[in-house]
């Protein structure tokens, strides 16, 4: 780290993205508070998530859940229910559980050291890190997407992010930089910095307070950080839904583990490549028992590590009942967690879906 301390000190580092912060930070509920709950509440919802889109998630919560109580005490469908349409499922199975954890391992009252945060389910290093210092203030450094931009393009530091060395690179810097005695500000600070500044694209380097320091500025090389050595593989899956009619049909739920668990979704049949539509049909017709009449949809679905091709076909007749399908009519059709994707289909392509 000593290599910048030539250009500014870590005390002035600090200083000077605190000192923005105060002038441009946005006005968010879960920066009023020190309430833990709320700020553990948020940072699940903001995993892989706007805060324009997790704000309302935030706002939903709190109201059905003002307590880790309410929450625990939850059935999971009704969990899964309200966060319809956030994606990564299984940070909302992940929260309900470390609720009753909460409620049974520290007797109903949040913890309160890194430690005991960082046991709850779901929770990993950035995340008890960000509630230890917003609710305790207590001197544990940050590191996320945005801190690992800021501080990669500042020290100009070409090791990869994404490798064992890179986060204990990083979080050596993140951990030196921060101030003991202010660290939830200066957690808040820089994690901003990232998000409205040293954005991925098009940062505002002329108005960052840190450009006369940053390396990377210096250089003129800020898009060449930060460096990754990974490149994900991302899977591509097929999806054929069977959609019986606009007024009722039939769900299954999905109990595997993977994407979408405990979600409801149309019976499925899935393939590992796209195939052409005689065998198909005859392909679902042994499964089902129905015949494919008509293509109603087609959608890509994007996830970290799939890319879902999803298929929506009408059927023939009734698919006949098993005790895994769950007969559902149109009007009802809400009470079921469902992913994305079908809530999608339902808004775009059935006339009835909303008219209760």
């Amino acid at each position: 780290i000593c290599k910048i301390l030539i250009f500014t000190s870590m005390h002035d580092f600090s200083l000077l993205i605190r000192f923005w912060y105060r002038q441009n930070a946005r006005n968010l509920p879960w920066r009023d508070t020190n309430n833990p709950y709320f700020i553990w509440l948020s940072e699940i919802i903001l995993q892989q998530t706007r805060v324009d889109q997790g704000l309302n998630y935030y706002n939903k919560f709190i109201k059905h859940f003002p307590t880790v109580y309410e929450l625990a005490k939850a059935d999971e469908e009704t969990v899964l229910n309200l966060w319809q349409g956030l994606g990564y499922y299984s940070r909302a199975r992940n929260l309900h559980f470390a609720a009753q954890q909460v409620l049974n391992e520290f007797e109903g009252v949040f913890p309160s050291t890194y430690e005991g945060v960082k046991s709850l389910k779901g929770v990993g290093d950035y995340t008890a890190a960000a509630i230890s210092s917003f609710a305790y203030n207590l001197p544990h450094a940050v590191l996320d997407g945005n801190v690992f931009r800021v501080l990669s393009r500042y020290f100009a530091d070409e090791t990869p992010i994404d490798s064992v060395m890179g986060k204990k690179m990083f979080q050596k810097y993140a951990q030196e930089l921060l101030d003991q005695q202010y660290p939830a500000e200066h957690n808040q600070a820089i994690m901003e910095m990232g998000a409205l500044i040293c954005k991925p694209k098009n940062p505002n380097c002329q108005s960052c307070v840190l450009n006369e320091s940053c390396l990377a500025f210096r250089n003129n090389k800020v898009q060449s950080y930060p460096v990754k050595s990974k490149k994900i593989k991302v899977r591509n899956r097929y999806f054929n839904y069977l959609v019986e009619s606009d007024e009722y049909f039939k769900l299954e739920k999905r109990t595997e583990k993977g994407i979408w668990q405990n979600m409801y979704q149309f019976p499925l049949y899935e393939t590992t490549h796209l195939i052409e539509f005689d065998k198909l049909a005859d392909e679902v017709g042994k499964k089902f028992g129905v015949r494919l009449t008509q293509k109603l949809a087609e959608y890509k679905h994007v996830l970290s590590h799939q890319k879902i091709h999803a298929t929506f076909w009408s059927v023939d007749h009734e698919i006949v009942n098993n005790e895994d399908f769950v007969n559902v009519k149109i009007a009802n059709v809400d009470d079921y967690p469902m992913p994305r994707l079908v809530h999608r289909f339902l808004e775009d392509h059935n006339p009835k879906y909303g008219e209760s």
